[in-house]
């Protein structure tokens, strides 16, 4: 990717950010393809152009996706992702990679980010869900987080879980 390309996204452009990183993880969800590439396509077109920390949230939830996914099904009660609305699905993978993996971004903010997105994007029902899921999140979760960041691979107690 050429870096030249990027832009920087301070704090009040980070809003913009998440958008244009839901908008590729999104598009990669439903066409089943490659987060990754869809992002890189998007930098390459540079219009709009693509933040740079659009491009970081995009590689960060692919880099973790295991991880954040075991994470999200296991404190969404009564849903599995697959039955979650897929905006909902890559809202909670964005909040939840900023909660766990992003030590530049508060905790509250990373939750109220996720939770606008979801009022603006998904359904009535998806903010108070979106607000729940990863409050719980970080509750449980939160202390772990050097553990998880210390780690490529799911830890020893997710992928456990998952078997």
């Amino acid at each position: 990717m050429a870096s030249k390309q990027r832009t920087h996204a301070g704090p009040s452009g980070r809003a913009k950010a998440r958008k244009r990183a839901l908008d590729a993880l999104y598009e990669a969800d439903i066409r089943g393809t490659d987060p990754v590439s869809t992002i890189a396509q998007r930098l390459a077109q540079s219009d709009p152009p693509v933040p740079e920390y659009a491009v970081d949230l995009v590689e960060g939830v692919c880099k973790h996706r295991r991880d954040i996914d075991m994470l999200l099904a296991r404190y969404a009660e009564g849903w599995t992702l697959d039955r979650m609305p897929p905006v909902d699905r890559n809202v909670l993978r964005i909040g939840a990679y900023e909660l766990l993996y992003r030590d530049d971004v508060p905790d509250a903010v990373a939750i109220n980010e996720a939770v606008e997105l979801s009022a603006r994007l998904s359904t009535d029902d998806s903010p108070s869900f979106i607000n729940g899921l990863l409050a719980r999140l970080l509750t449980v979760e939160g202390p772990r987080r050097n553990e998880l960041a210390g780690n490529a691979e799911p830890s020893a107690s997710v992928a456990d879980e998952a078997r």
